[in-house]
């Protein structure tokens, strides 16, 4: 194992003992107290994924992070007094910090420093199983750890004497670090061209059936469903990014043949280099002939969550494509009452139960996407049989454009598919 190899390990290798963390955000003027609240219960499930307990949250109302240590002065020093106190293990942001800030945040709090896309990124490090997946992920991390390096290693103020070595003497041991680190990202780059190309030759073989992709946001349910429809076990658990590689599979429905995909999950904030190093996996949702929009309607910001997924696929070029929407986790919500169930209920009653007008809600989106959604409970089977319905209905569609000679009631050999996976 190599120098830096070590380095990162130690660095992203949580400890068996859970660690605690405050979170912290700023709130900008178009942004409401609500609002910051629901994110930072996101990044609060983001720090718990992790496998860290947060134990405080600081809020300050700011336009624009402080330059030099992202909050302001007064807020820092009540964020220091509570770290020392109680003994707290680390300080989690939900923007994202730069070098300097990194720095300076560490110098004063003398605890680890997370921003947000750091966070995400030592998820997905633990979670990536395939070697594409890994080999993304690594590249991701450290191009993101490149400009980072003067708060990632607590050695490097340390100088390297002797005139041997490479660039004179005195060299700082970052100049080293930061090339061993560029040539990481040149041989991973590279690898991930040689996996690209054995992807796209797979792909290949993958034409002349329809595609379906499972897309949505993080902790939704996608693979719940996939294992629905599929009979397969792949992972589902109530976390963040449960899925980080891309797994597809074949399905038959009535004589019609369908490859279905389950893709990692998107959030808001999504760290820039995880989106461009993840195109190639990605891919399985730009080929797609038809996206399944998969949202839990229980989250109250489900609607903001549409958005941002709706927001990344036009970014990926994926915008335009035929979309079912899936409303998931219905069991977790209650239909709005009549007026005189109302007049009987208390206020606490009325604010902690989580009603919604399904009907209303159907028209609305029906009337958008052209395709009426599907509300179901995935991990209770709940409406599973119409949801096949429907998703049949959408996959002829697309295979009678691959195959318009074929009637629809007609059967024809299903040999040509049976090595596709």
């Amino acid at each position: 194992m190599s120098k830096y190899t070590r380095k990162l390990k130690k660095l992203f290798d949580t400890a068996p003992v859970q660690e605690t963390a405050v979170l912290v955000a700023l709130i900008p003027q178009n942004q409401t107290e609500n609002e910051t609240s629901e994110h930072l219960e996101e990044l609060a499930f983001l720090a718990e994924t992790l496998g860290a307990k947060t134990v405080y949250r600081f809020t300050q109302k700011l336009e624009k992070p402080d330059v030099k240590t992202f909050v302001g002065t007064g807020k820092l020093e009540e964020i220091q007094s509570y770290v020392t106190h109680f003994e707290v293990d680390m300080v989690i942001f939900d923007d994202d910090l730069s070098a300097s800030q990194m720095r300076n945040l560490e110098n004063e709090l003398k605890v680890k420093v997370y921003d947000r896309s750091l966070l995400i990124l030592d998820i997905f490090l633990k979670r990536a199983q395939t070697a594409q997946a890994k080999t993304q992920v690594e590249l991701a991390r450290f191009q993101y750890l490149l400009p980072r390096l003067t708060r990632m290693w607590t050695h490097l103020e340390r100088q390297r004497g002797g005139t041997t070595t490479r660039g004179g003497a005195g060299e700082k041991e970052i100049e080293t670090d930061k090339r061993d680190i560029r040539n990481q990202i040149t041989l991973l780059k590279e690898k991930l061209r040689k996996i690209d190309k054995q992807g796209v030759t797979q792909r290949k073989g993958r034409k002349g059936i329809v595609r379906v992709a499972l897309v949505g946001y993080t902790n939704v349910g996608k693979s719940t469903l996939m294992n629905l429809v599929t009979k397969s076990d792949i992972l589902a658990e109530d976390k963040l990014f449960a899925t980080v590689d891309a797994t597809v599979r074949k399905v038959v429905y009535e004589q019609i043949p369908f490859l279905i995909s389950d893709t990692v999950g998107f959030i808001r904030k999504l760290p820039t280099h995880l989106i461009e190093s993840f195109k190639s996996t990605l891919d399985e949702i730009r080929e797609a002939d038809l996206l399944v929009h998969v949202v839990d309607v229980s989250h109250q910001g489900f609607e903001e969550q549409i958005s941002v997924v709706n927001q990344t696929l036009s970014e990926m070029g994926a915008g335009e494509k035929p979309m079912l929407l899936v409303f998931n986790k219905i069991d977790k919500v209650r239909p709005m009452p009549s007026e005189e169930e109302m007049m009987h209920m208390t206020e606490i009653e009325v604010g902690e139960a989580n009603f919604l007008d399904l009907d209303k809600l159907k028209a609305s989106y029906a009337k958008k996407t052209g395709i009426e959604p599907v509300f179901m409970a995935a991990n209770e089977g709940t409406h599973l049989e119409e949801f096949r319905e429907v998703l049949l209905s959408e996959v002829k569609k697309q295979h009678y454009k691959i195959y318009p000679h074929y009637l629809e009631d007609e059967v024809y050999d299903l040999s040509q598919f049976e090595d596709l996976e």
